[in-house]
């Protein structure tokens, strides 16, 4: 009730701020009116408000129906039409201005893609030659869905302490819900678990070997930055990626298909995100879907291309699982080995959300000069 309340004396309020600068317009008044029906405010307090209104300009008769029609009350309908009838001789609304124009990106022509795919590429293939070893802290957190319907639950969080020494990777469980532990493997954890996103993933899919098929397909804006979007398919008979269901101790190696997302200045892959095709019919798990970001983090005062995030989704029957993982606190190895484990608050969404590339393009349409409002 209290919230209700304060609603209503926050809309009033700024309705009657906007007619204590002058009169009121008539889109003022269908925005104070649409907001009173969103939020349910009492028909008769609404109708006495509109019946203190005096407009710049005139209030037409279909305008009173479409707002009955979203839902205006019988009082503040009958407030309005007295309104409208006092109107009359008041200059016709300006025009809406106009909505932004979305302007394309053009894509580049073919000799311009094959050479972004030829530099993303090498970066790619070059990637974990260029790290450093270090250590960081990846925290995963496990969700699981017993009804298919996305109705997902947290059930558990887990800390461990990830090395990447010699271009290998080595995982330590520090704690399971916030509560230490001693002696137990990333192998025994149980349940879904990830790994090889330190440049097992971007190998793969880039190495000649793989034969992965690839064709530009968009822009796109990604924190920020402008993104080539490269479509790819890994065949089943040349793939590598294995997806392994422990109660039948059985592992399939899948094909997949999916995106690339590289930078377009520095043609480095800044997300991959891919879905597992035509998986056995009488394999247990039915959908694996990945989606891995990665982004600049400093170590020893360098900069480097590091994972950032990724969330890895499968689905056996209805039940569904999602595993949420973040990468944070990279320190070098050797150097700067102390780390503090304690979880951080998740990533904000907008990280690893992709946005449009296009820009939009204000047109603008200059008004006819208003008439002076009638007294």
């Amino acid at each position: 009730m209290r919230r209700w309340l304060g609603s209503l004396v926050v809309a009033i309020a700024l309705a009657i701020s906007a007619a204590g600068q002058g009169r009121m317009t008539v889109e003022q008044l269908i925005t104070f009116i649409r907001s009173s029906i969103q939020l349910r405010h009492d028909d008769r307090k609404v109708a006495e408000y509109v019946k203190k209104v005096r407009l710049a300009d005139r209030l037409d008769e279909r305008v009173v129906e479409e707002l009955q029609g979203m839902g205006a009350g019988r009082a503040t309908v009958a407030a309005l039409r007295t309104l409208s009838a006092g109107t009359l001789g008041l200059p016709a609304p300006l025009p809406p201005a106009p909505k932004p124009v979305i302007v394309p990106i053009p894509p580049p022509n073919s000799i311009e893609q094959k050479r972004v795919m030829d530099e993303v590429s090498r970066n790619a293939l070059d990637y974990t030659q260029s790290l450093p070893n270090f250590i960081c802290l990846q925290v995963t957190r496990r969700y699981v869905d017993n009804s298919g319907l996305d109705n997902y639950r947290l059930m558990d969080t887990i800390a461990e302490r990830l090395s990447f020494f010699d271009h290998k990777e080595e995982y330590k469980v520090v704690s399971v819900n916030g509560v230490p532990v001693v002696g137990r493997s990333h192998d025994n954890l149980g349940g879904a678990t990830s790994s090889g996103e330190f440049g097992t993933i971007l190998r793969e899919i880039f190495s000649p070997e793989t034969k992965t098929d690839f064709q530009w397909e968009r822009w796109a804006t990604l924190r920020g930055r402008r993104m080539h979007v490269l479509g790819f398919r890994v065949p089943q008979a040349t793939s590598e990626y294995s997806i392994y269901h422990g109660p039948s101790a059985r592992k399939v190696i899948a094909g997949y298909h999916g995106f690339i997302y590289a930078d377009r200045d520095t043609r480095m892959v800044m997300r991959i995100r891919f879905e597992a095709d035509n998986l056995p019919v009488d394999f247990a798990i039915q959908k694996v879907e990945l989606d891995l970001n990665f982004d600049f983090s400093n170590i020893s005062g360098q900069p480097y291309l590091l994972p950032l995030k990724s969330e890895l989704r499968s689905r056996e029957g209805k039940f569904l699982i999602k595993n949420e993982t973040e990468f944070r606190l990279y320190n070098r190895f050797g150097a700067d080995t102390s780390i503090q484990f304690d979880v951080p608050d998740e990533l904000p969404a907008e990280q690893t959300t992709e946005q449009p590339a296009e820009q939009p393009t204000e047109q603008t349409v200059t008004p006819p000069p208003a008439a002076t409002p009638a007294n």
